[in-house]
């Protein structure tokens, strides 16, 4: 199978078009900087200069293709309000076009990669993808990817063969995000406290939802949406998982929600990392995508012994 892919150079989305490699499939991807695809390259890849505003490159890297994975985004909490024109840009708009040329080109499957977080704080509850959400966006990056989301749902109703995947919290080898970074640094023995310990997300390996967008690519139902989920747990659970796993002591201190509050005085954007993260739950099921789609995951402390069990990544 021919597949382009955006946001191949990214953490998820990498892993991705790896797993497409490897059953061969011919890949193509859209690369901002062909210097960043290099790896990929090397490995097989077509590399199609351009981003997601470049009409051309969309449309050249589509031609002849039999799908596209959609994975390009800017993810980042706590952003600046300069900033957020470029997110509503990668996100929005650029979900928009790239929707709108496989459309155009009449590409027989798409999947597009939205995230749990359009179902906002579940404030305890875990849901599943007929959940309407409620209440105020967590942050502008939830924002943005909710009305990705939507336009993903308008294309698909317009008779875009398009499949959403919904990961939960992605973490593993190679994981740049916040959170990421935190682990390491507990892995290595730098980190003196415990941050965020109430936040509760769906955590699932990146090599599991990897297999699990690529089964939504194959076997998802146009207009449909799938969990791709690991386990549901608070950060402090991951946090006890990894002391286990090190064997280092879990920090008793936790990060106190009133400094961040006291920052976001002169850094606004930390407002959105309370927001974001105080008493929140991303929680959601994944049985939807074990029943409809084969998919399976691992175990959070599993998924972090395989990250972190020999040397600190």
């Amino acid at each position: 199978m021919k597949v382009f892919v955006t946001g191949a150079t990214g953490f998820v989305t990498g892993n991705v078009t790896l797993q497409l490699l490897a059953r061969g499939d011919e890949v193509r991807t859209l690369v901002r900087d062909a210097s960043r695809g290099q790896t990929l390259a090397r490995a097989g890849v077509t590399l199609v200069k351009g981003d997601l505003a470049d009409g051309a490159a969309l449309h050249r890297g589509m031609d002849g293709v039999d799908a596209v994975v959609h994975g390009a985004a800017m993810y980042s909490v706590g952003i600046a309000a300069s900033r957020r024109p470029a997110m509503f840009e990668a996100n929005v708009t650029g979900t928009e076009r790239v929707l709108e040329a496989a459309l155009t080109a009449g590409v027989r499957r798409v999947a597009y990669v939205s995230t749990c977080a359009v179902f906002g704080n579940t404030r305890g509850a875990v849901v599943d993808e007929a959940y309407t959400r409620s209440g105020p966006y967590t942050s502008y990056y939830e924002e943005t990817k909710v009305r990705a989301h939507e336009i993903a749902l308008e294309r698909a109703a317009r008779g875009l063969a398009v499949s959403i995947a919904q990961p939960g919290g992605v973490y593993g080898p190679g994981d740049t995000s916040g959170l990421g970074g935190l682990m390491r640094d507990f892995a290595r023995g730098r980190l003196p406290l415990v941050p965020f310990a109430d936040a509760g997300l769906n955590f699932v390996h990146v090599d599991d939802v990897a297999r699990g967008i690529v089964l939504v690519l194959d076997r998802g139902q146009p207009g449909r949406s799938y969990v791709l989920g690991g386990e549901n747990a608070r950060v402090a659970d991951a946090f006890a998982a990894l002391a286990r796993i090190t064997g280092r002591s879990l920090p008793r201190l936790r990060l106190p929600y009133a400094l961040l509050q006291l920052g976001a005085l002169v850094r606004p954007g930390l407002r959105e990392v309370v927001t974001s993260t105080k008493g929140v739950t991303f929680w959601a099921s994944d049985a939807r995508a074990k029943s409809e789609l084969g998919y399976a995951s691992r175990a959070l402390e599993a998924g972090l012994r395989a990250t972190y069990g020999g040397a600190a990544a």
